[in-house]
């Protein structure tokens, strides 16, 4: 697991990734049961949301803008802070949009739509979890790839209905409205990847690499010349190329 004190970054995370799957149910549940008259209401207990998901986000800066030593990178802390404030942003606008649009009902496919969203950001909330102990976790590049697979299947709902509203709407202010509401739907899918895509990246910068046989050794370059030469050692950067080169600690021939 990750160090008592560099815990502090990772649970944050978690804690943020969580306000933006609150956000998600909430979306949810506005659009199967959708009621116009209460839309101001629902968009206001989406704005708590919102401002909680803001508030953790900037205490996570304050706190990393003192640090000394970070678990990872500051550039990578802050690039996944702000992805992931994104994800919870993203979801606000959708039912600000259901709200200044003035929509009077909800198509039938967008719900389908709003359960990916659902379900890749409870996806993005296991693979926080994991990112903990991304060194040693063994479901971590699951959950990416899930997420991955959950983003193709958003992008082709939104083909799909889109398609379905231009050949079925004939009210070009509803298609217009519909066709910007679905493509922020769209958008709450990719702030997801783009969680997965940074914290694949932070894991592949902190990656070791295979094992070193010549690890713990003293590492100081020999060149060993034939007697021709008159049996000299010498460090790197001589005029005659060496005829070996090895570790101090593997002997001479």
């Amino acid at each position: 697991m990750a160090k008592k004190q560099d815990s502090f970054y990772f649970d944050s995370f978690s804690i943020c990734i969580d306000y933006a799957c609150q956000a998600a149910h909430l979306l949810y549940e506005v659009m199967a049961d959708y009621r116009p008259e209460a839309i101001k209401e629902r968009l206001d207990e989406m704005h708590v949301i919102e401002h909680s998901a803001d508030a953790k986000k900037h205490e996570l800066l304050n706190v990393l803008a003192k640090a000394f030593i970070t678990p990872i990178e500051r550039e990578d802390i802050m690039l996944l802070s702000q992805n992931i404030d994104e994800v919870t942003d993203q979801i606000e606008d959708v039912l600000l949009r259901l709200y200044c649009f003035n929509v009077q009902s909800i198509r039938p496919e967008a719900l389908q739509l709003a359960e990916v969203i659902i379900q890749v950001c409870e996806e993005t909330k296991l693979m926080a979890k994991e990112f903990a102990d991304f060194k040693h976790s063994k479901t971590l590049h699951t959950h990416i790839v899930n997420i991955n697979t959950m983003e193709e299947q958003a992008d082709e709902l939104f083909i799909s209905n889109l398609r379905t509203l231009h050949t079925t709407c004939a009210d070009p202010l509803a298609v217009l409205t519909w066709q910007e509401i679905y493509t922020f739907m769209e958008r709450c899918v990719d702030t997801c990847e783009h969680v997965a895509d940074s914290v694949e990246s932070v894991v592949m910068k902190n990656s070791l690499p295979g094992p070193n046989p010549l690890k713990g050794t003293a590492h100081v370059r020999i060149a060993y010349y034939p007697p021709g030469n008159g049996g000299r050692l010498r460090g790197g950067g001589t005029d005659h190329p060496p005829r070996l080169l090895q570790p101090l600690s593997a002997g001479l021939p």
